[in-house]
This record gives C-alpha cells, sequence and structure tokens, in this order.
C-alpha cells in the first residue's frame, strides 16, 4: 500500500524524519510538521509549523487539509528526557509535580490535541491511520521492573486515549484505524542518554525503525484499531 498523503507531527525527530524521507521516496505526499520547521526537504515534502503544547498551532496547521485530508497521519513527537535535563524517575522520591506535568503534556495531552483535530478530517467510507509513538514501557501488563514514573504513565494514558478514540471512530469510521505504534530501542537523541548498557543487535537505526513501522502499517486494519503494536507486529500487552 501506498498512502496518497501523509503528515508526520515531528518530523524533525529521528524517527519523525526518516517517516518523511522514506514515505517520499516512495511517492507519497508528506506533510512534515515540526516545531522549529525544520524537517527534511526533496521532492514530496511539504513543511508545516505547529508546537504540540499550543492547540492554537494544531488548529491552524490542520485547518487548509480539510476536503484533502492525509490518510495517514503519525504523531512521531515524544520526550523521555526534559530539556532541563530531568530525565525518567527511579524511584517514587524522584517524582517532581513540574516534570510529571511536562512529560504528560508532551506525551499525551499533545497527541490527543493532535487527534482533535485531525480525526474529523477523516472520511467516514475510506481507510485511513492514525498513529502516535508510544512505548511498550507504557504497559501495565508488562511492567515487571517499575521505575521511570512520569514516562511510563504518559505513555499508558496515551494508550488508553488510543483505545478511546479507537471505539469513538469505529462507530462512524469504519475503516479506520487509530493505533498506537512501539518502534522498539532507536539510534536517537530521546535514548542516546540510556544505550550503554543495552544488549548487541538490540539499538535500530531510525531508517530502518521508519521501515518496520511502516511495514507493520501496511498490514493493518479496522481490526486493529486501538491496539498498540511493536516494531515487529506484535501487540504490547495493556
Amino acid at each position: 500500500m501506498i498512502w496518497r498523503k501523509a503528515a508526520i507531527f515531528g518530523a524533525s525527530g529521528g524517527i519523525g524524519a526518516a517517516l518523511v524521507e522514506t514515505l517520499a521516496a516512495a511517492g507519497t505526499l508528506v506533510l512534515a510538521g515540526s516545531r522549529s520547521g525544520e524537517v527534511p526537504t526533496g521532492a514530496n515534502i511539504a513543511p508545516f509549523t505547529f508546537d504540540l503544547t499550543d492547540e492554537a498551532s494544531i488548529a491552524a496547521a490542520v485547518l487548509p487539509w480539510k476536503g484533502s485530508p492525509p490518510d495517514l497521519v503519525i504523531v512521531a513527537s515524544g520526550v523521555l528526557t526534559l530539556p532541563n535535563g530531568t530525565g525518567p524517575e527511579r524511584s517514587h522520591r524522584h517524582i517532581e509535580a513540574d516534570a510529571m506535568t511536562q512529560m504528560l503534556q508532551l506525551n499525551t495531552v499533545g497527541p490527543a490535541l493532535v487527534a482533535k483535530h485531525v480525526l474529523p478530517l477523516f472520511p467516514r467510507d475510506e481507510p485511513a491511520i492514525f498513529a502516535a509513538l508510544s512505548a511498550r514501557v507504557g504497559s501495565i501488563g508488562d511492567n515487571c521492573i517499575g521505575g521511570w514514573h512520569s514516562y511510563r504513565a504518559s505513555k499508558a494514558a496515551l494508550n488508553m486515549l488510543i483505545r478511546n478514540f479507537a471505539i469513538e471512530m469505529g462507530r462512524t469510521h469504519k475503516q479506520a484505524s487509530i493505533v498506537g505504534l512501539h518502534p522498539g530501542t532507536v539510534d536517537t537523541a530521546l535514548s542516546e542518554p540510556f544505550q550503554n548498557n543495552l544488549p548487541e543487535g538490540q539499538l535500530t537505526l531510525a531508517v530502518e525503525a521508519a521501515a518496520n513501522l511502516l511495514s507493520v502499517l501496511k498490514d493493518l486494519g479496522s481490526e486493529n484499531s486501538g491496539d498498540v503494536i511493536d516494531w515487529n507486529g506484535e501487540r504490547v500487552p495493556e
């Protein structure tokens, strides 16, 4: 399947940029969005700007898509370490209200606002996909070691919203798929501080991660809507 038009929110990040380049090379018109405006350039790529913390900017970005919306939307943004260097908490004693609020804003509220403004654009009688990068550590059933409280909580909340949106859209958009994606551990700025102790072969290049995720998306149907799926096509436990 080759998508006619795709929109990537977070196109300046490692995975986002790789998704843009891979889709554009396959002939898809790609709307590439970032806060800074720094996104890949080339044929089939149209940049736009948005800010996950500013709903008005999201609404303004998607307004021109009405009437000809993308049939693939991926929110490829996310944060594990905050700009001030605050990283995942290893103990409940390290939880800080401001840091947790920022993590939820960027990993949960932001993608939800994108969905709020994008999902109404999807046609009711055609296939369309909305995907957001999630993480296996957001799985409650798969959590055996604890820690990383704010990050886990933000992704678990995102996964719940994905399920909610899937149920809601399933009532009116029978061919739509709303999913979360776990890309694995990818060689990007997000994972860089935590790569030292990874087992050999566990770190994936961004271009490989993008190819894996797009391969998964090509095989999706509406029966998968509401699930979180990993880079290998396996459903992540709730």
